[in-house]
């Protein structure tokens, strides 16, 4: 993309790889990232987007279940995953993680610029200046100095204007492919769309055309089973298993996808009727509460607006249905975990890549499954009997590897059980995959210490420019 600045025609993708922009050039026209800007103009809706600040305390989701660490051994959930905090800290959360590395430069790192996409407005305005292909194009890195708004205004809304649209071309392209056009679709259903922007399944591409870009497998529809037909017919994966060596699929959040199949989204209740509830300040106005949460903890706005019961009795159903949910998934787990270490006792006893093919797409197929029912935050209370049918599957497709893998160990002389090692803490389960976590700490404190400030001074030294 070229702009006119002092009379000189100046690539702007130039200006991006020397960290910083030259005095005069202004924010995308379609997108002001600040988001403080807007909070004289929209107190109410800053102030509680603001609040999103207090969800301050880190889980370590690891640590809570050291199963994890076996499931995604080989990728980089294994080395850290917190549980997700408010929109305030998107950019914070992505820089601190040890999925991110420590890069040096802009060209170093483990991830791809396409890390970035959902966690910032900044986002959309890169794609702005540069296109897509500039936008996706090199390392997480090089985004840097270049991310640093969190998740807020104009991620979901038209510049300057309550009104509501789609920032992301990916995702815009992801709703046509469905048959729901965003600039068709109805408030409430586009109330619902701008938060399916980044509270989804998606991948980043890796043919030649868009090599790194984001996109939603959402192809030949948006169940677990059209979506794993989408990559089994691309033989995509995201990572090979350390120890299984299967080719494995890593869900991200797809709650808009589990939402579609609920109750709730059957009957059009949209995300913000249940996380941003139209709320009364105190001179009696009416606004959107953009403390995106609980429900249970604005019960009267949100769940009490349709249903009669109380909240005790809601909530205790949602408690048994997240019980139910997470009793099958720890069931799940142990299966699969059994399931790549007997994978790997198969190997090493000798077995064939043609022995092996059909164990490896079950173990596939079977954490696909799992990945995909607990990655979608909330799903016990959105899609409830989804999230079990989808967790049944992922038992027995780990069940029928087992079985096929104690065929091939037999085969192989192996007549014992397969021994698990002691995998019951985090510190443990990453011990016996070898992983060196007080480097990574110690590479990564040294990242936040001496290249992170780096970032934000040159993100000063733009956005004074604007």
């Amino acid at each position: 993309m070229m702009r006119t600045l002092a009379g000189k025609s100046i690539a702007i993708s130039a200006l991006f790889a020397a960290g910083f922009m030259a005095a005069g050039v202004m924010a995308s026209d379609q997108t002001e990232p600040r988001n403080e800007v807007y909070k004289d103009r929209f107190k109410n809706q800053y102030a509680s987007w603001h609040d999103t600040a207090k969800s301050e305390e880190i889980t370590d989701v690891l640590a809570q279940d050291p199963n994890l660490v076996i499931l995604w051994a080989g990728y980089g959930f294994a080395k850290d995953y917190n549980k997700a905090r408010g929109h305030m800290y998107a950019v914070t959360d992505v820089r601190h993680t040890l999925r991110t590395g420590a890069p040096k430069s802009a060209t170093d790192g483990p991830m791809p610029m396409a890390c970035w996409s959902c966690k910032s407005p900044d986002v959309p305005r890169m794609i702005e200046e540069q296109g897509e292909d500039g936008y996706f194009s090199g390392k997480w890195s090089k985004g840097g100095a270049e991310i640093v708004n969190t998740i807020g205004c104009s991620d979901c809304h038209e510049k300057g204007s309550p009104k509501l649209r789609i920032s992301r071309p990916f995702a815009e392209r992801a709703l046509d492919s469905i048959g729901r056009p965003f600039d068709e679709a109805s408030r409430k259903d586009k109330q619902s769309m701008v938060c399916a922007q980044c509270h989804v399944e998606y991948y980043f591409e890796k043919n030649d055309a868009h090599k790194g870009w984001v996109k939603f497998p959402w192809d030949q529809g948006v169940t677990v089973e059209n979506m794993e037909a989408y990559y089994d017919a691309l033989q995509f994966a995201d990572w090979t298993h350390a120890l299984s060596k299967a080719p494995m699929l890593k869900a991200q959040h797809p709650g808009y996808e589990t939402w579609m199949q609920g109750v709730h989204g059957k009957n059009n209740v949209s995300c913000t009727d249940c996380h941003m509830p139209r709320v009364t300040n105190d001179k009696g106005r009416k606004y959107t509460d953009h403390k995106v949460g609980n429900p249970f903890d604005r019960f009267d706005e949100t769940c009490g607006r349709c249903h009669t019961q109380d909240k005790d009795f809601i909530l205790a159903i949602t408690q048994d249905r997240q019980q139910k949910v997470k009793a099958l998934q720890l069931k799940a787990e142990k299966q699969l975990v059994q399931a790549h270490f007997e994978a790997a006792a198969a190997w090493q006893a000798g077995a064939t890549d043609a022995e092996m093919a059909a164990v490896l797409t079950n173990i596939r197929h079977a954490q696909w499954r799992w990945d995909y029912a607990i990655a979608s935050h909330g799903v016990a209370a959105h899609a409830p009997e989804e999230a079990l049918r989808i967790l049944g599957s992922a038992v027995d497709k780990a069940a029928d590897a087992r079985v096929q893998l104690a065929q091939i160990l037999a085969r192989h002389g192996v007549t014992q059980p397969v021994s698990i090692p002691d995998i019951s803490t985090k510190a443990k389960a990453q011990t016996v995959l070898g992983m060196d976590m007080e480097k990574m700490r110690a590479e990564k404190a040294q990242f936040i210490k001496n290249v992170v400030p780096e970032w934000e001074k040159q993100a000063q030294q733009r956005e004074a420019a604007y």
